[in-house]
This record gives C-alpha cells, sequence and structure tokens, in this order.
C-alpha cells in the first residue's frame, strides 16, 4: 500500500486547503507533497483557574484560522545534558497548548486510516512538534497522521489525593474525542484510529488500552517501548506530591501547588527528579527507586482503576488488535552516554540485579550469554530487559486467546554512534517508524542513513495502522514469534528471542 500510494502526484507546494471543525475554519498549506495542518486546539489553555484541572473544551473562532505552524509546547523543562544534545525538542511559547497536528494526503478524501501519536519524555518531557514526528511519509502513504501535546510533570501528573488524578491522560482523551469528532474532514475515518507511542507514549498508550473511558475511540494500538505496568500507587504518587510541596513551600494540595509560578515550579520538579535518581531508597520513593520516573500515571478511577496489565489480562482491551515492542539494547541510552556503563563494578551490578529481583541463577544465565560482558554491560541486558522487554511481553501474553491480533517486534539496528556502543538504544527506532532519518543528529544516529530500513519498518506500521496486520505472524504462547528489524538491513521473524532470559523473569516481573 505504502509504495502505491507514493506513485500519486504530490501536491503543489505551499497551495493551500480549508476544512471545518468543529470550532470552526481551518487553513492548511501543502508541505513536502501533503497537507499539513498544524497548531489546532483541542481543549482550552489549561491556565489561570483551568491549571492541574481536566481539560475544558476549546472555544470556538471566527473567521479562518491558520494552521500554518506549530502550537505552543506545554510547560517543561530541558533534559539534563547530555540528553538535551541527544533528544533536542522545541519550546514554544504560548498558553494554548493543548493542540494537535494533521498530515493527510487529501482533505476532500474519505475512509483514510488514521494514526494518534502520543509522544515520549518521561511524563516530563516532549511534545507533538518534534520534527521526527512529522507525519508527512505517513500522509504519503495513504494514513492521516495525527500528532499531540499533553500536560506533563505536576500540571499533568500530580496526585494529591483529591477528587483529580491523570490530568495528562485526560488530556490524551479529550484529543482522541477531538479526533474522533473532526477526522473525517481531514479525509480520515474515525472508525479506523490506532493510536501509537514511545516510552512514557508507549506506557499511555497501554494505559489507555486498559481504560474502560478509552472504548469506542480506537481500533488499534502500538506501544514501542513502554508497556502496562509503568503507574504509581496512591501512596506512592501522595510521596510525590509531598515532597513538592515541600520544597516549594506550599500546602500538598493541588489548588496551593496550582498557584505556584510555572518556573519555580518546573525547577522544583527537576530537583525532585534529581533527588530521587541521587537517593533511590525503596523506603521514601516507593517504586520509583527502580522505575526512577517521578511522574507517572496514578492508579486511580476512572481513568486508570487497576494497573493496565492487570486489566488487560482480565479482558479490558481485547478487541483492541496489539502491535507491541522493544529496542534491543534500551538501557544503552541511559548509561552509555555519561559514562555510567563503564563505572558499574561486580559490587554494584550484584546489587542492581538483586533491586530488579533477578536472582544469582538469573544474572549467571545472562553473563553465560555474553562471554566478557563487563559488569555495565550486563546491567544493560537484564535493565533493557526488566524495564521494557519484559513488560512488553507480559502485555502480550495478557491477551493470549483474545479476539484481536497481537503482534510483536524487535528494534535490533545498533546506531554506530559512540563509537558503536550505543546499540539499538531506547528512541532510536523513531525515526525508522516515521521515515524521518533526515531529521536525527549524528550524535544519536550516527553518519549513515539506512533507508532501506526504514522503509521496512515504516511499512509495517503503515500495514497495521491500515489492515490491523502488520505482515507476520501473531505472538502466542507457543510460537512466541517476533519480528526483528536487524543490522543486515532485513526482517526475520524470530521464535522466542532470548528465551531462556525471558524465562529467568517468571514470577518475578
Amino acid at each position: 500500500m505504502g509504495n502505491a500510494a507514493r506513485e500519486g502526484t504530490p501536491v503543489p507546494e505551499g497551495s493551500t486547503a480549508k476544512v471545518r471543525v468543529r470550532e470552526g475554519r481551518l487553513l492548511g498549506r501543502a508541505e513536502r507533497g501533503v497537507f499539513a495542518f498544524k497548531g489546532i486546539p483541542y481543549a482550552a489553555p489549561p491556565f489561570g483557574a483551568r491549571r492541574m484541572r481536566p481539560p475544558a473544551p476549546a472555544p470556538a473562532w471566527d473567521g479562518v484560522r491558520e494552521a500554518f505552524a506549530y502550537g505552543p509546547t506545554v510547560p517543561k523543562g530541558p533534559y539534563p545534558p547530555p540528553y538535551d544534545a541527544l533528544l533536542p525538542e522545541p519550546d514554544i511559547p504560548g498558553e494554548d497548548c493543548l493542540n494537535c497536528n494533521v498530515w493527510t494526503p487529501d482533505p476532500a478524501a474519505a475512509g483514510l486510516p488514521v494514526l494518534v501519536w502520543i509522544h515520549g519524555g518521561a511524563f516530563a518531557n516532549g511534545s507533538g512538534a518534534v520534527p521526527t514526528y512529522a507525519g508527512h511519509r505517513f500522509a504519503e502513504d495513504g494514513v492521516v497522521c495525527v500528532t499531540i501535546n499533553y500536560r506533563l510533570g505536576a500540571d499533568g501528573f500530580l496526585y494529591a489525593g483529591d477528587e483529580i488524578a491523570n490530568v495528562g491522560l485526560a488530556d490524551q482523551l479529550a484529543a482522541l474525542r477531538w479526533v474522533a469528532d473532526n477526522i473525517a474532514a481531514f479525509g480520515g475515518d474515525p472508525a479506523k484510529v490506532t493510536i501509537a507511542g514511545e516510552s512514557a507514549g508507549a506506557m499511555s498508550v497501554a494505559t489507555l488500552l486498559a481504560s474502560p473511558l478509552s472504548a469506542g475511540l480506537f481500533r488499534g494500538a502500538i506501544p514501542q517501548s513502554g508497556a502496562g505496568h509503568h503507574v504509581l500507587s496512591p501512596e506512592t504518587a501522595l510521596r510525590v506530591a509531598g515532597r513538592l510541596a515541600e520544597r516549594l513551600g506550599v500546602a500538598p494540595t493541588r489548588a496551593a501547588m496550582a498557584a505556584v509560578p510555572l518556573p519555580a515550579l518546573l525547577d522544583a520538579q527537576q530537583a525532585l527528579a534529581a533527588e530521587a535518581a541521587a537517593t533511590p531508597d525503596p523506603g521514601r520513593w516507593g517504586e520509583i527507586a527502580t522505575n526512577q520516573m517521578i511522574w507517572e500515571p496514578v492508579v486511580a478511577a476512572p481513568i486508570v482503576p487497576e494497573v493496565p496489565h492487570r486489566a488487560v489480562a482480565q479482558g479490558a482491551g481485547r478487541e483492541i488488535a496489539l502491535l507491541v515492542g522493544t529496542n534491543t539494547d534500551e538501557q544503552r541510552l541511559f548509561l552509555v552516554p555519561n559514562g555510567l556503563v563503564d563505572l558499574v563494578d561486580e559490587t554494584l551490578l550484584g546489587l542492581l540485579a538483586s533491586a530488579y529481583g533477578l536472582d544469582e541463577a538469573g544474572l549467571a544465565r545472562y553473563r553465560e550469554n555474553r562471554p566478557g560482558a563487563t559488569p555495565g554491560e550486563l546491567v544493560v541486558a537484564f535493565g533493557t530487559d526488566w524495564f521494557f522487554r519484559i513488560p512488553a511481553i507480559r502485555l502480550a501474553e495478557a491477551r493470549s486467546g483474545g479476539p484481536a491480533g497481537t503482534w510483536m517486534y524487535e528494534f535490533a539496528w545498533p546506531s554506530p554512534a559512540f563509537g558503536g556502543r550505543l546499540g539499538a538504544c531506547h528512541a532510536l527506532e523513531l525515526p525508522f517508524v516515521f521515515d524521518t532519518l533526515e531529521t536525527e543528529r549524528d550524535e544519536l544516529l550516527g553518519a549513515e542513513r539506512p533507508e532501506v530500513l526504514a522503509r521496512l519498518v515504516h511499512d509495517a506500521w503503515v500495514r497495521f495502522v491500515s489492515d490491523l496486520d502488520p505482515g507476520w505472524a501473531p505472538y502466542d504462547l507457543d510460537t512466541r514469534a517476533v519480528m526483528t528489524f536487524g543490522p543486515d538491513m532485513e526482517a526475520h521473524e524470530v521464535t522466542d528471542p532470548r528465551g531462556d532470559e525471558r524465562a529467568c523473569w517468571e514470577g518475578r516481573r
């Protein structure tokens, strides 16, 4: 489908098109052969009395609103070095930050499949305006692509023990309802929506898959490098709120923290994240001691009434098709650029294995499978499994025998950056999925631009969004088929890759 769609005549650059959405008329412009409509509000500006509260409908406008440029990004602090250079992201000022962007091959079309992208960033960073997420390649291939912003940090995920929880997820749900109401104006079919995301975006996707409030909003889900384990208990989330309030010198209430000026709040959030990383004491931080993310969805009704992977095992989202997977060396992104991988000795290796629940026999298995690996490289291997691969497998296992298909992938192409030590690290698959390799810096991707592999990965995503089948055998408990996108620039279907290491986590993760 994808290659055939690209054979059509592209839209002349700079030409315009008008559409009508529920709030008013929009003017979009052709970019790279397709129409782009950017900075469209899907909810009201979340400031003043609306700070840290559920989203309100976007106000209507008169006349025709130009949608030529990305809208404001939500308040957020910068990534710490060296990740500010590896993962650059725009910071666009303005209050109308709950906005989305739409790429379409033809607004006059009808019935096109739709991809809604939920960005990552540890629930504290990211936006729908990151250049890697430009949706023109999906639109070229007949898919209407939507990227969204949602509130981050305390503004999106503060839990103060009141009746409000998971405001950032409520933003995502509001965006999906906006898509349901308006995507036909762009040629999309609201009955053919797939949601996808990476890292915190993937955790959001898995959480929405399990949420009772998402019924009818999408038919497919693609969580990349994140699954259904990554939520906080109410007790841990309250600890975060209390520690944040202490740093701010205010009462631990939503109203008190919402009244804090944004610069002071963002500074306190970053200091709190650094504190949790420096003193990962489970007695003080609960599950954050190992998750290392102070902002995650909290298990609280109505959006997240249960831990997502448990809800899925109980039947939630069973009618939604699922494509889930991870990268081979996820943790290298977090341990190689900062040099931490070389600071791990045998003592720290044992402590970290114990913290993750890996016993001596399990650690021995990882060591045997990697002759000559350093202690830091072993931490990369079992840390990748604990944080990313095993949760993805558990999500797939939880759907065994269900009515909708489940597929798994592994992205295994190693970046040549950092002398080849970065491997197939976290976030590396993103420009392959979007087929936007030209947007990536050499610091992450290296000087190579493996277009052949990007086409393979991107076409699999296009096929899943279009047909709910990426083109390989579904995952089941008998064969455990996984499609591996490898260093040879080809895709190979593998049965239960590293199954002996997977077995080390039975009853532990």
